[in-house]
């Protein structure tokens, strides 16, 4: 029997191969890349004639290689060309604005200065009065925590 699965190895290479770039393709963060980089390095080991707990072993050596020094460099390289610029809810921290009423730590409304309109509470005991100038220091759901800002 222990010849046998010798002799197939190669196809339960293949599938492990098959499968990690299958999972890779879910997943998208080159862990499982690097795990078939592995297995296609078990596979040439057995083509050349390798036992088969050799090929394992010289297969689970090579995929904690190339995730330990192949991935990082790739991973760097993928998000290299990613916008710097902050969006959604990032994009509104530290922003200024005005109060529309007076803003409290329970309720309050605030007009910012990309020009949302946003329901907000104050992050001190002190009410913040309409008019008066804010800053966003959160956001907490649907409501902007704030704080005043002198002139």
């Amino acid at each position: 029997m222990f010849e046998m699965i010798e002799q197939w190895a190669w196809i339960g290479w293949l599938v492990l191969i098959a499968l990690f770039l299958v999972i890779e393709m879910l997943s998208l963060d080159f862990t499982f890349l690097m795990l078939a980089f592995g297995g296609g390095v078990g596979l040439i080991t057995d083509l050349i004639g390798m036992p088969v707990w050799l090929q394992v072993i010289i297969a689970g050596i090579a995929a904690a290689l190339f995730i330990l020094f192949l991935r990082p460099p790739l991973l760097h390289r993928l998000r290299r060309g990613e916008d710097p610029a902050k969006s959604n809810v990032d994009a509104l921290i530290g922003l200024h604005g005005t109060a529309l009423a007076d803003i409290t730590r329970i309720s309050g409304e605030v007009k910012l200065s990309n020009g949302d309109t946003w329901t907000a509470r104050s992050s001190t005991d002190a009410p913040i009065p309409r008019g008066g100038r804010i800053q966003v220091i959160e956001i907490t759901g649907a409501t902007a925590v704030v704080r005043p800002v002198s002139e």
